[in-house]
């Protein structure tokens, strides 16, 4: 486990800690609140809630809605009622405090672990208890076990808030479908205008290179039949060289036919040996990637590093292509940094592109490019 893996789990477990302890004070105000709503719900039934009390009643649930999503990695979106604000409030209320008591017995036991081999270790001796070292395994193997399952137990807290955060605060399933529906409608139209875009990007190639290139052969042929050159026809297969030079680029820009034969690892290495610039490949990867998804990753590397060879002004570009696993499962993460001078247009065509690209495929795309550089380009593709 790297060092940074060790400060991340570090930073998450101190994060639900401080979450845990704010929602054992919040449970606390839950029940007061509850307590004094209790007789006018009794009162009401089923008619509609005073507007103080639904007021209220919301205020909380948005601020826990908050703390589950900033400590604890809640959903962080949500539209919600009074009603089920209030639903959500009497729900966590015992939640809150099973977390408070874990985290009081955490604490007390550590406080007591520490004071008492602290006075064995200087020859303090407590009453009754003969400071012999079968003594103190077994009172240390006790304590393990009961650390194990309080912090089971606290494990458990968290998933039970994340879990009432969604059942009663987050989007309902006619939210979800809608947005769900809004999402595939923006990546299809994207698709749609990344093909057309790449579609025209093929013809100016083919219509300014290629094209240009076969009628200069053309005319050298004719001129050569006409006078019998031997210059001429020298010309002329030094033309259609280049032509067939220029027809492998556009072909070799429109899909790279040695990424299906090859895999993603040695495709880029090619991408690194046609740069102007030094680019280093780190690729860890057990198992190849389904292929629409190895596209992807192939594309998203190649605009990067060719963006940064022509525009950044890049003297090195490290790629770094890793799967990593997150709470929504396997994802496969293409990273491309250089150090350029920044300042990339995230909006651009050819990032633009790859950004709609991440999308239709339920993926992440992020560009970090301050002036001055350095340039972070991301990409992140769910692997299923």
């Amino acid at each position: 486990m790297g060092r940074s893996t060790v400060r991340g789990v570090a930073a998450t477990a101190v994060r639900a800690v401080a979450g845990l302890a704010l929602g054992t004070l919040s449970a606390v105000v839950a029940v007061v609140f509850l307590a004094l709503a209790a007789p006018v719900l009794a009162v009401r039934r089923r008619r509609p809630l005073p507007p103080s009390l639904s007021a209220s009643a919301l205020r909380l649930a948005r601020v826990e809605h908050l703390r589950v999503a900033a400590f604890l990695g809640g959903d962080g979106t949500g539209e919600f009622t009074a009603g089920r604000a209030l639903r959500y409030l009497a729900s966590r209320c015992p939640v809150g405090l099973l977390g408070g008591g874990a985290l009081t017995v955490l604490g007390f036991g550590a406080a007591t672990t520490a004071q008492v081999l602290t006075g064995w270790f200087q020859g303090e001796k407590p009453d009754g208890i003969s400071a012999t070292w079968p003594v103190v395994t077994y009172l240390l193997t006790v304590a393990t076990l009961v650390l194990f399952l309080d912090l089971a137990g606290l494990v458990a807290v968290v998933a039970l808030e994340r879990a009432l955060v969604r059942r009663f605060l987050g989007l309902g399933e006619r939210e979800l479908m809608r947005r769900r529906i809004d999402q595939l409608s923006a990546s299809r139209a994207g698709i749609v205008e990344a093909v057309d875009a790449e579609r025209r990007r093929i013809e100016r190639d083919l219509h300014d290179g290629l094209q240009q290139r076969l009628v200069a052969m053309a005319m050298l042929l004719g001129r050569a039949r006409r006078s019998g050159s031997e210059d001429l026809y020298a010309q002329a297969h030094e033309e259609s060289q280049r032509a067939l030079d220029e027809l492998c680029q556009v072909a070799w820009r429109v899909y790279p036919a040695h990424l299906d034969d090859l895999g993603l690892e040695e495709a880029l290495a090619t991408v690194a040996e046609r740069s102007s610039v030094p680019v280093r490949i780190r690729c860890d990867l057990a198992a190849r990637p389904a292929p629409r998804i190895e596209t992807a990753a192939y594309f998203t590397v190649r605009e990067a590093v060719t963006n940064a060879a022509k525009h950044a002004g890049a003297t090195r570009i490290d790629v770094q292509v890793t799967v990593v696993e997150q709470r929504s499962g396997s994802v496969l993460s293409v990273r491309i940094t250089d150090d350029g001078v920044g300042g990339a247009d995230a909006s651009g065509g050819g990032l633009a592109g790859l950004a709609r690209r991440a999308a239709a495929l339920d993926g992440r795309f992020t560009v970090l490019s301050p002036p001055g550089g350095p340039t972070l380009v991301e990409a992140e593709l769910p692997c299923a």
